[in-house]
């Protein structure tokens, strides 16, 4: 699996759209454990250019804080998974955590829901992951 989380100053942050790097981490869901960790720099913050960009990277999953309804729906149609409402800890803490089923959730910081929900699998309540 390779996850990809938001960064700014190696932290999660805390809006997908905004942030200055992406760390791309590589899992064995398996042995729940992180095999390679790479940060990048995103594109250009346009609508649908970062989820296009996360998926031509081999990403299938994202855990950010707060996330707009496009670019959910954007990777919900990439077939990339999306868990929002992640605390603002380092990626490696952050990936650990969902690897072990502990990976605490604040629901969403953007003030927007998606608009297919149902259908894009992002993660909105509240409690571990």
């Amino acid at each position: 699996m390779r996850i990809a989380i938001p960064t700014k100053d190696g932290m999660l942050c805390p809006h997908f759209g905004h942030c200055r790097q992406f760390a791309i981490v590589d899992v064995d869901t398996e042995k729940r454990e992180i095999l390679k960790v790479e940060m990048l720099t995103p594109p250009e913050h346009e609508p649908g250019i970062i989820p296009e960009w996360l998926k031509g990277l081999g990403c299938n999953m994202v855990i950010a804080g707060g996330m707009g309804a496009r670019a959910i729906d954007a990777l919900a149609d990439s077939g990339v998974g999306v868990v929002c409402g992640a605390p603002e800890h380092a990626p490696h803490d952050i990936v650990m955590d969902y690897l072990q089923g502990q990976l605490m959730t604040q629901g969403y910081t953007c003030g927007d829901r998606p608009r297919r929900s149902s259908r894009t699998g992002c993660r909105q309540r509240e409690g571990n992951i």
